[in-house]
This record gives structure tokens, C-alpha cells and sequence, in this order.
């Protein structure tokens, strides 16, 4: 067996950067910027009132001097007449700010009676006046490779980029196998049960930004599971669900060795998880999940999403982790790394008491993931310990 952190590394060994295509904005959020993308324009375009309020000449008004208001800048709507020493513009919050005005001041500190307007309190020493590219100026750059948030098209449309040029998203052709899955919805014999991995690691793939293909269920038939890997064609991913192990009815290893499956690895020092496969199939990357449902989408939160991470184009991370306050006693661990269920809260984290692999409703419950090294201690509870979160 080797460890998590040398099955992580011969992964990122297997992902290449996909290709790239051009996307409209609208269809941007959750892809990987390929490219830097380049403002086209300053914002604000023109120096703009961070107020309500009036736009004077003056540089210290106090309190008493009076200002006659001669006319008015709305968004959308500027002011273009001259402005004397003595004269003032209604200005709303966005308004380009006409030319010699140097300060807004707040409509809360004047009297306005008709066209006069009284200061009537002590100015601060802010302007309210946003400069013309105060944010950001043309040739400004959003910088590639990065996952694009909300915020970032945000950003995007106001640097009045219409589109922009992504990593094409992995595809994952998805094959869950053996004798005993049916699909949700059908009657399962008395030996079955339903093949629920397939729509969790579907559901976690789209969410990471990949598309999930979901093949048939494959039996325990070798020549069965042949004819389904040969559904795979065109994908970027192939992830086997169960079969992987070195019981009498585990075989995809056999199967995808005949196929042409370059192995970089088999078995990890986890749990749960440790019937772990990678490889290469026919320029797709492999992996063979564990059936267990537990542990297939454990092992999917720490190998297949970092996977398609770094098929996207960014850079080849583990999951990220952070440090929490422990907030009860947990015993030692022994010799595979464990990934424990549990609840991540402002106080601390707390992990399930029961962390049999087969208990689904748990990592529904879970948000996250408590890490035991291996052969880690007695811990107890205050101590601080390292949390994935899901």
C-alpha cells in the first residue's frame, strides 16, 4: 500500500490541461479562466459622487457659507455647465462629478431653502469624490488559471468583457459494477440493493464543473463490463465504482489490464478506501472507486476532484484543509490514514461515533472531514486537529 499523499501525487502524474474554448458570460461561472482577461474600459469611466449631496468648489466650506444650486448630475445624466466659486450642483451616489467641482458635500450637512443651501455642520476631510479608474483601468487584468466566482463575472461585465476563454470542462464517464445494483426506483431482489454511488459521484462531479456521463450498470461478466468500457469513448475520466478489490467477482483490474490499463497504483493506506486504483486507459484517466458508498465518495473528495481541478488547468492541490479545536476525546489511530465524518461548527469539530463505512445517512449529516495520521495518538478534546471541509 502507499499513502495518501504518494496516490495523490501519482494522480496529478496521470492529468494533462484539457483544451480550451470561448464562453459567453453567461455560461462562465464555475469554469477555469484559461487566459487573462483584459479590462477594456476605467471604472468608474469618469470621476463619480460617493454621495448624495452637492458638488461645491470649494476646498474647506464651513459652516455658514452658502451656495446657490444652479443645476444637477444623476447617473446617467451629467452636469456640463460652468461652476463659479459661489455655486453648487444637486449630485446623486454614481453621478459623474462635473468639471471644477473638488468636493461633495452631504446633503445631511446642509439647509437647503429654494436654490440656497447652508453648511451646517463641520466637514470631514473625505471628498465623496471616487476618482476616474479608481477601481480598476483599462489594461487591468483578471488573471488565469482561476475558477470564476460570481463575483469574478461580476467584475468581468464591468471590464465590459462579453466572453472569455475557459478550459473545456472534463468529461466522466461513470461506471458502477456488479450483480447486485439496481437503479433508483426499481424492485431490487432479495441479494440487491440500489446503486446510489453512481448519482452521488455525478452530483459532485457537475458541481465541480465536470460533466458526468452515467454508463449502464455493469455486471459481473467480463464481457459484459468490456462492452461498457467501450462506452467510455471521448471521455477525459473513467471512474469504475466497485469490482477493484481481489475478491473472485472483482473484475475491472482484469478486464481494463486486457483493455490496456496502464496501472500507476493499487491499494492505499486509508480508510476509509483502500481498494484505490489509477491509471491510464486509452489516453483517459482511470480510477477504480471502492463500492463501498462511504468510502467511493471519500476517495472522490480527495482524488477525483483535485483531478479535475488540475485537468482544468489549475494548479495540482490536495484538498484544502483547516485547523480546528477538537471538542471531545477521540482514541489513537493505527496504521491507514483516517478520515472521519463529522460536524465543523465555530466552536470546534466534532466526529461521528460511528464511522462504519457503509452508514450513508452519516456523510449526508457530515460537512466534514476530521484527518488522522497514521498511527496518531490519543487525542483530547481542545486539542487541534486537521478538518477537510465537504
Amino acid at each position: 500500500m502507499i499513502t495518501v499523499a504518494e496516490a495523490l501525487e501519482n494522480v496529478f502524474k496521470l492529468c494533462r490541461p484539457l483544451g480550451t474554448e470561448r464562453v459567453s458570460l453567461r455560461e462562465a461561472v464555475g469554469r477555469v479562466l484559461a487566459e487573462d482577461a483584459i479590462a477594456r474600459r476605467d471604472q468608474p469611466p469618469f470621476a463619480s459622487s460617493a454621495m448624495d449631496g452637492y458638488g461645491v468648489r470649494a476646498d474647506q466650506p464651513q459652516i455658514g457659507d452658502t451656495f446657490k444650486v444652479i443645476g444637477e448630475s444623476a447617473a446617467g445624466h451629467g452636469y456640463d455647465g460652468p461652476i463659479g466659486e459661489g455655486d453648487a450642483v444637486r449630485i446623486f451616489t454614481g453621478a459623474p462629478v462635473p468639471k471644477g467641482v473638488s468636493r461633495v458635500i452631504i446633503q445631511e450637512d446642509v439647509r437647503r431653502e429654494g436654490d440656497v443651501i447652508t453648511v451646517t455642520a463641520p466637514l470631514s476631510e473625505n471628498r465623496n469624490i471616487r476618482p476616474l479608474g479608481g477601481d480598476f483601468k483599462s489594461g487591468d487584468r483578471l488573471t488565469a488559471p482561476r475558477r470564476l466566482s460570481p463575483q469574478d463575472i461580476n467584475l468581468l461585465a464591468a471590464m465590459n468583457i462579453p466572453e472569455v476563454t475557459v478550459s473545456r470542462r472534463p468529461v466522466v464517464a461513470l461506471i458502477a459494477t456488479g450483480d447486485e445494483l439496481v437503479m433508483p426506483g426499481e424492485t431490487p431482489g432479495p441479494s440487491q440493493i440500489i446503486a446510489s454511488n453512481s448519482f452521488g459521484l455525478a452530483a459532485m462531479i457537475e458541481t465541480a464543473g465536470g460533466i458526468a456521463r452515467m454508463l449502464p450498470i455493469a455486471p459481473d461478466d467480463e464481457e459484459m463490463l468490456a462492452s461498457t468500457f467501450a462506452m467510455t469513448e471521448g471521455a477525459d475520466v473513467i471512474v469504475t465504482i466497485g469490482g477493484a478489490s481481489v475478491g473472485d467477482h472483482d473484475l475491472v483490474g482484469k478486464v481494463a489490464g486486457n483493455l490496456g490499463l496502464e496501472r500507476a497504483f493499487y491499494k492505499v493506506a486509508m480508510r476509509p478506501g483502500k481498494p484505490l486504483m489509477a491509471g491510464t486507459l486509452n489516453e483517459a484517466v482511470m480510477l477504480g472507486l471502492p463500492g463501498n458508498p462511504v468510502s467511493a465518495m471519500v476517495t472522490a473528495q480527495l482524488f477525483l476532484l483535485p483531478a479535475l481541478a488540475a485537468l482544468s488547468g489549475l494548479p495540482p492541490t490536495p484538498a484544502p484543509r483547516v485547523k480546528a479545536l477538537l471538542l471531545q476525546d477521540i482514541s489513537p489511530n493505527g496504521p491507514r490514514e483516517h478520515y472521519m465524518r463529522a460536524i465543523l461548527s465555530e466552536e470546534g469539530v466534532r466526529p461521528f461515533d460511528h464511522q462504519d463505512s457503509s452508514l450513508m445517512s452519516i456523510l449526508s449529516q457530515a460537512n466534514a472531514l476530521l484527518v488522522r495520521p497514521v498511527q496518531d495518538p490519543a487525542r483530547k478534546a481542545g486539542e487541534t486537529v486537521d478538518v477537510i471541509r465537504l
